[in-house]
């Protein structure tokens, strides 16, 4: 592959101020249950010398998502800069391809629904009641009745008056470790959604990685990583088995967006990527590694903000060659290389592999390699990178090396990239082919990979009108950040790990951790047990294992 010439520019890199343009726009837009209509959207458009926008006006596109409001008559919002009159609607992946694409063995469960039009099944009831429910009585402020999940913890808490159109809680996610509902925060009723994490403490390794979950999502302080914005009041230590985690509400993720049979352009593909890429670097500047990117662990708002999710695998990286580190890690689909055959360590190289698929699979609008088992998911990678030399399986297991050897060589075939779709440009397929290396060790890095030339225009599109580390000035003026990719100010700390040898022990300290974070001067929260929704949401469980994406070993190998 050869290399891109020219230098890697900053896109903002020496721009400082610039002239924000005074824009009108007139949009109109229906939408009936999860349906939108064309969009007619008229720009004008004045900015002065500096304007980023500068190009003509008759080549100006504003991207959208489109999201069905409460209120038929309410439009689409959008967000934006640049070209053409007419819209990307790419908005069912927010609205109806909840409708069309979530249809599993748990329909009657927790499965996903982002139409607020449409109700929500009761789960299956499997979980008693627990104490940690019920401990929270009527709760300050909820009335007798009330539909609200949440309440106010205070017993003279009066809450604000909530909206007669407000949606009901609902379940909209379910997996291995958890349940997630959207429900309303009391306080301000704002949309959030509501993690619940049950049977916490059934073993020693189960409640250390619930505990360093919890500590991750209170850590984390970035734009597009998923951070734990409140902590349920626990119940009496006794009582103690349930956690529950509020975060922000997203209306989808990217699987839902890919599957969805909507527009995609490269200028969305662009920003979705650069937005991976910076999370992924201030998480892994946090010595994190994630151990499971994948499209629907890539939560999207309706304005294309994109936040990493989903902490359960995530741990902190092992400087240490000789520890070995567990192979179950990573849906198949996005498992690198080097885990299928079987290395007992490995680095955050494994989060590149993952968004390097992702980024095909964007390009493409289907999965890069879809395989049936471990040993076929290599074959297909293969197929592409060509057979690996014995240096580039230097991590390998001998199993896997010798099963490697006995195979025919195959030459590589990037070319066929170039034929996942018009987007697969050659700066798009130059990118995409650093990420997709077998060896580790050779992989592009994040933050290498973020000063690659195909991701200026995502950078300026997301740092003119979508972050929030950058403003416009009441002079017009739009003032951008010093640092457009931020690390971590310190490594996320796991020494406390090694100190917890008993689930008694983990349970304390995770009591006690909750109660210092809910230190905050808040009003805290509780489970509602007069809520209309109570029952469904006390007996929703976790998925089955059947439900799951099997995790494969890798070929049956033994590592030596």
């Amino acid at each position: 592959m050869a290399a891109i010439s020219g230098p890697k520019r900053h896109p903002l890199s020496s721009q400082h101020h610039f002239s924000h343009p005074t824009t009108t726009t007139t949009t109109t837009a229906t939408a009936t249950n999860c349906s939108s209509s064309t969009t007619t959207t008229t720009t004008t458009n004045t900015s002065s010398n500096g304007n980023i926008n500068s190009t003509n006006n008759n080549s100006k596109q504003r991207l959208y998502i489109y999201q069905t409001p409460a209120n038929p008559q309410h439009t689409a919002q959008s967000y934006s800069t640049t070209t053409n009159t007419t819209t990307t609607n790419i908005a069912t992946a927010i609205a109806t391809v909840a409708a069309v694409a979530t249809t599993t063995k748990k329909s009657n469960s927790s499965s996903i629904n982002s139409c607020p039009n449409s109700s929500a099944a009761a789960p299956r009831s499997s979980m008693s009641v627990s104490m940690s429910l019920v401990q929270g009585g009527a709760a300050g402020g909820a009335p007798q009745g009330a539909s609200a999940i949440l309440a106010a913890a205070a017993p003279y808490y009066q809450p604000p008056a909530v909206p007669q159109d407000v949606q009901p809680d609902r379940p909209i996610g379910y997996g291995a470790f958890g349940v997630v509902w959207a429900v309303t925060d009391p306080r301000d009723g704002r949309r959030v959604a509501l993690k619940k994490l049950p049977n916490v403490f059934q073993s020693l390794v189960s409640s250390k990685r619930v505990f360093r979950e919890l500590k991750m999502l209170c850590f984390f302080k970035h734009e597009n990583v998923l951070s734990a914005l409140d902590i349920l009041q626990p119940p009496h230590l006794d009582f103690f088995q349930e956690i529950y985690v509020i975060t922000e509400l997203l209306q989808s993720d990217l699987h839902k967006i890919i599957v969805s049979p909507q527009h995609l352009s490269a200028d969305h593909i662009k920003v979705f990527l650069y937005q991976i890429l910076r999370g992924l670097k201030y998480l892994h500047s946090a010595r994190i590694l994630h151990r499971d990117i994948k499209p629907g662990n890539l939560l999207v708002n309706s304005n294309c903000v994109l936040k990493i999710c989903d902490f359960g695998l995530a741990r902190v990286e092992e400087p240490d060659q000789a520890k070995h580190m567990t192979q179950e890690v990573v849906t198949q689909y996005y498992r690198a290389p080097e885990i299928l055959m079987g290395a007992r360590h490995y680095s955050s190289a494994v989060d590149v592999w993952s968004v390097g698929c992702i980024f095909g699979e964007l390009l493409g609008r289907r999965i890069l390699f879809q395989a049936q088992n471990p040993v076929q998911q290599l074959e297909l990678i293969t197929e592409l990178l060509g057979t690996p030399t014995m240096e580039d399986m230097r991590h390998a297991c001998e199993g896997a090396r010798t099963h490697m050897l006995r195979r025919a060589p195959k030459p590589p075939s990037f070319s066929v990239l170039y034929t996942l779709s018009s987007h697969a440009t050659h700066e798009a397929v130059h990118l995409l082919c650093q990420m997709l290396v077998f060896d580790p060790d050779k992989r592009i890095s994040v933050t290498d990979a973020l000063a690659h030339p195909y991701l200026d225009e995502g950078r300026l599109r997301y740092h003119s009108c979508m972050c929030k580390c950058c403003f416009t000035t009441s002079a017009g003026m739009r003032q951008y950040t010093a640092d457009f990719e931020p690390s971590a100010g310190q490594p996320f700390d796991d020494l406390w790990e090694r100190k917890l040898t008993s689930v008694q022990q983990v349970k304390e300290e995770m009591h006690k951790f909750i109660a210092e974070q809910l230190q905050t001067g808040r009003v805290p929260l509780c489970i509602n047990p007069q809520s209309a929704a109570f029952k469904s949401f006390a007996s929703s469980t976790v998925a089955h294992p059947s439900e799951l994406p099997a995790f494969a070993t890798s070929m049956g190998m033994t590592a030596k």
